[in-house]
């Protein structure tokens, strides 16, 4: 098993720097922020009835995440659409925003060609690709990711630029200091739980040698939601791990009366609670008392909270907590933290038969 106190050694499993990747959380939210404030000065803001965000996998989490953020002060709905088509409610009083880091994932190419037969308003965001080729072929606003990376490592661009777009239409207020909280957070979390910290001091590291050979099964709730599928989605990528993800109060209505079965599994689960200062005093109520019920029996658990007074801190610390507790799993379990077979062959096997739309 990898030694987490041997940051040096760390290159022989990720060849392709995630963890360098994961180092520069605060640079990506702080250069996003930059250049999405010098795009939507030129972008034409028409009347819209709801927000609807295409994407998969690692460029639709940024949806998932500004819905939240969002859920306060937006005057429409928000929503993220994950397949190939969309809603019949979505029409010309919709703006479609189509975020794919690649430009080619198939299915938000054919949502955001759809999109435009119904004579939605449309908005792009990728680093190239098809979706870029389109965006020009439509005359379509199209904000450029200039960060080269896996999909889901450039999360601090696919988010804050949506939050930027949001701000301009008054989806949000004013973030400009939230972002300057929270690259302030990232920049000091990154020398609390960086490579370079050992062990005994890197909380990081701590969660990750907890959740080796278990099963993580992380709950979050309000702002937080999202983060937990993001926890989930980071493990499953890079640190190639079963994981799973629930939302609070619904893990109440349900999960809470599966605790004690199947017993052999019991000891393999390991549950974490993200949680924020800020949080609905009913959630935490409820994240007590799930807590004592976890406790009963004998399950695994953890308490993760936000750092940040503003949401957008509290969101984007999270994140990079789970982001580096996965980069540690990956070389616990010494496995590349980039590499993704399995989505490469499924994509092979898709690939033998093109798709149409």
């Amino acid at each position: 098993m990898m030694d987490l106190d041997q940051p040096s050694h760390f290159s022989t499993v990720d060849p392709q720097d995630m963890r360098g990747h994961i180092d520069r959380w605060a640079e990506q939210c702080q250069q996003a922020w930059e250049q999405v404030q010098g795009f939507v000065p030129s972008l034409a803001v028409p009347r819209f009835q709801g927000v609807v965000i295409l994407g998969m996998g690692g460029s639709a989490i940024g949806g998932d995440l500004l819905a939240a953020l969002a859920a306060d002060s937006s005057p429409v709905p928000i929503c993220v659409n994950r397949d190939y088509t969309l809603p019949d409610w979505v029409g010309d009083n919709t703006l479609v925003i189509s975020s794919s880091y690649s430009g080619d994932t198939e299915e938000t190419l054919a949502a955001f060609k759809a999109a435009r037969r119904r004579g939605c308003h449309l908005l792009a965001l990728s680093s190239g690709g098809q979706l870029a080729k389109l965006a020009r072929q439509y005359s379509t606003p199209w904000l450029h990711i200039p960060y080269p990376s896996p999909p889901r490592a450039a999360l601090g661009y696919s988010f804050i630029f949506l939050v930027g777009l949001a701000q301009r239409m008054g989806l949000l207020p004013d973030q400009s200091e939230a972002v300057d909280e929270a690259v302030h957070i990232l920049n000091k979390r990154r020398r609390e739980i960086g490579a370079q910290v050992p062990t005994a001091e890197n909380q990081a590291k701590q969660l990750a040698l907890e959740l080796k050979d278990r099963l993580p099964v992380i709950y979050g709730a309000g702002i937080l939601a999202p983060v937990a599928r993001r926890w989930k989605t980071q493990i499953n990528e890079n640190a190639k791990s079963w994981a799973l993800w629930e939302e609070m109060p619904e893990f109440d209505h349900n999960t809470v009366a599966s605790f004690g079965l199947p017993k052999p599994l019991l000891k393999q689960i390991y549950a974490i609670a993200l949680t924020s200062p800020a949080m609905h005093s009913r959630h935490r109520l409820r994240f007590e008392i799930s807590a004592e019920l976890i406790a009963r029996e004998e399950i695994a658990q953890k308490e993760v909270e936000a750092q940040g007074q503003s949401p957008l801190a509290q969101m984007v610390s999270t994140i990079q907590f789970g982001d580096y507790v996965s980069f540690y799993l990956a070389m616990l379990y010494e496995v590349d933290p980039t590499d993704i077979p399995n989505i490469k062959y499924l994509k092979k096997r898709l690939g033998e038969k093109p798709s149409d739309l």
